[in-house]
């Protein structure tokens, strides 16, 4: 997801190059407004994109026209995807960099709190939050791809952070990630809700160095600290009462240690992408049709 912060700056790492994915853009499977929900004046039922650059598509290109820079924001992100497979007006206001507060206030000069965009016209909230809070990602990406310089092959992350990612998850980021559900259930209470997980960013114990510059001894850690995420915005949405999107299961064999062509994830070193560590246009992909199942 990230180097260091889900964020743009300081992780466009490698040029952009690789395979050009072609979008039908004719709208497949469109439904009709859900009942209680009111259709935008063309007669679409609106889709509200929130969260993160996992959620923005942050590396996949084009981006979406005279979106902030800042927030790479694609065209070919799960929300952008999820509304023209089902022929609904889009509203994308996710943003790279975006923790569960700018849900709430605004994140750049230009950039309205997320919660903004949602309203009682809104049919279908998708969205991917959490992994910007207490610098979870920034730690298990960032620090620990430094630490594993001085010491690569033991687990120099773990023994510097220990429990206090799983301690900042239980005491605050499960708890902030519901805030933000119930909001948008507040704002929008006849509308679906589909919050999204994260993939996977490598395998539970297999290190594939320089790809990947995580130590071996961190491996186990860092995907545990995934799980405990993913587990608290699990969580958090069966407490609201929306729908978890589970893409950790789905993303076994796609991790960014797996090749080309089958990853979902652009590693550090040899990605396709100018941001590491952040789904492809196959990871958005992928999160679309898991979306689009959960929807029916």
């Amino acid at each position: 997801m990230l180097t260091p912060t889900l964020s743009v700056i300081a992780i466009l790492l490698v040029a952009v190059g690789g395979a050009i994915w072609v979008i039908d853009a004719t709208p497949r499977d469109p439904r009709p407004a859900e009942q209680g929900v009111q259709a935008d004046a063309d007669g679409r039922p609106q889709l509200v994109h929130l969260g993160d650059s996992y959620a923005s598509g942050a590396g996949t290109t084009p981006l979406v026209e005279d979106s902030p820079f800042a927030c790479q924001r694609s065209q070919r992100n799960f929300g952008e995807l999820v509304g023209l497979r089902r022929g609904m007006d889009v509203v994308d206001v996710a943003c790279a960099g975006a923790t569960t507060a700018n849900l709430f206030q605004g994140q750049y000069d230009g950039v309205a709190p997320q919660l903004d965009a949602v309203t009682s016209k809104t049919a279908l909230v998708t969205l991917m939050i959490g992994g910007n809070d207490s610098a979870i990602y920034m730690t298990m990406v960032g620090e620990c791809t430094r630490r594993a310089a001085d010491d690569p092959t033991g687990s120099p992350c773990r023994k510097a952070f220990g429990t206090q990612p799983f301690r900042e998850i239980d005491d605050s980021v499960g708890a902030d990630v519901e805030r933000g559900l119930r909001s948008i259930r507040d704002k929008a209470p006849n509308a679906r809700v589909v919050v999204a997980g994260y993939p996977w960013l490598m395998p539970a114990r297999t290190s594939c160095r320089p790809a990947v510059g995580i130590a071996d001894g961190d491996v186990d850690y860092v995907h545990r600290v995934q799980q405990a995420l993913n587990d608290a915005i699990s969580a958090a949405a069966n407490r609201v009462g929306v729908t978890f999107v589970d893409m950790a299961a789905r993303s076994i064999g796609h991790e960014a240690c797996s090749p080309k062509g089958m990853r979902w994830i652009e590693p550090q070193i040899g990605a396709d992408s100018a941001i590491v560590m952040h789904p492809n246009a196959l990871g958005q992909r992928a999160i679309a049709d898991a979306v689009g199942e959960v929807l029916g």
